[in-house]
């Protein structure tokens, strides 16, 4: 899976709409690749310390930084502006609306590094600009699947081209709950375990029903009855029915997926006439929910029968005719 770039160009035209920043160098490509997610304070660059620096890491200049800089003689502060500019980062931001140097102007265009200033300070600047960075360079693929939140359990159905995904999430929506992709579902890693799931955006919430065609769902059935994105708990794999196939009769066989390296809890349902996967489907995600509040049914049940079973093989041990 490719990593996951950001430019430079895109942070300055999407976070610049509600983001004020203004660009120093314009004459500078903003065609720079931005590959972390995290943003630093270069205050060991600047005392000439570069052995740990973070490549591919947006730097971030305070008041602190700026008063250090201040407070060097020039020639130093020139060297050390030198020594930073030297390594590789996209792009430098400076909060607070503070002046920037020329110096500091100057080291940056002989590397071709863009630099931005902000009025907003160092914490309202991170607290701004860091979540937008998280979802951009977040770990990403796709699924052939349907994603609905059901109950607050986000399902994502999984099967082959036809089995009938789309009529099953479709019947969900009817029965009031809310569609958030169809057919093709973008996964996005948030964190170590979490993934959101949303539809393509072109596509938005408009499904494939076969014999029916493209419908739209908000059209059709209102607002309340999409969602713009989810987070995937729980596979629902739906498999043709065969009498070779291997099928959990209790649930104490617990079976998983994995997706950017997340398992998920995986429950594979067998498709045979009269059965009723809706409903079925909205019990998987009232058994998740219960899972998560403690307890597991098949494991409470299991427990019950091994101890109705003990006193009767406690009578097998001890009878000697």
């Amino acid at each position: 899976m490719p990593t996951p770039t950001l430019s430079v160009d895109r942070i300055a035209r999407v976070k610049g709409r509600s983001l004020p920043m203004e660009l120093l160098t314009p004459e500078l490509s903003l065609e720079r690749e931005c590959l972390d997610p995290d943003m630093s304070s270069p205050g060991l660059a600047l005392a000439g310390f570069v052995d740990r620096f973070p490549t591919g890491r947006m730097q971030v200049l305070g008041q602190t930084e700026m008063t250090f800089l201040e407070g060097l003689d020039p020639e130093v502060a020139r060297d050390r502006l030198r020594i930073l500019f030297s390594q590789d980062f996209p792009a430098a931001f400076v909060t607070k609306g503070q002046e920037v140097p020329e110096a500091l102007l100057e080291e940056a265009r002989a590397r071709g590094i863009p630099v931005f200033v902000t009025p907003l300070s160092t914490k309202d600047f991170y607290r701004r600009m860091k979540p937008f960075l998280e979802v951009e360079l977040a770990p990403n693929t796709s699924v052939h699947g349907s994603l609905a939140d059901v109950y607050g359990v986000g399902l994502l159905f999984m099967g082959k081209s036809g089995i009938g995904k789309s009529e099953c999430v479709l019947d969900l929506v009817e029965r009031g709950h809310r569609l958030v992709a169809d057919d093709l579902v973008m996964v996005s890693q948030r964190g170590n375990d979490v993934l959101i799931g949303t539809g393509h955006r072109l596509q938005k919430h408009h499904m494939e029903i076969r014999g029916v065609g493209i419908i739209d769902v908000p059209a059709l059935f209102g607002v309340r009855a999409i969602r713009q994105q989810k987070r995937i708990e729980v596979v629902v794999q739906l498999d043709e029915w065969s009498e070779d196939g291997s099928y959990t009769r209790t649930g104490l066989d617990a079976d998983t997926m994995e997706i950017l390296g997340v398992e998920l809890p995986r429950v594979t349902i067998p498709l045979n006439p009269g059965k009723n996967i809706t409903v079925i489907s909205e019990v998987v995600a009232m058994n998740h929910l219960l899972k998560y509040s403690g307890v597991d049914s098949a494991a409470a049940f299991d427990r019950k029968l091994k101890g109705a079973m003990l006193p009767v093989g406690e009578y097998l041990e001890e009878d000697y005719e």
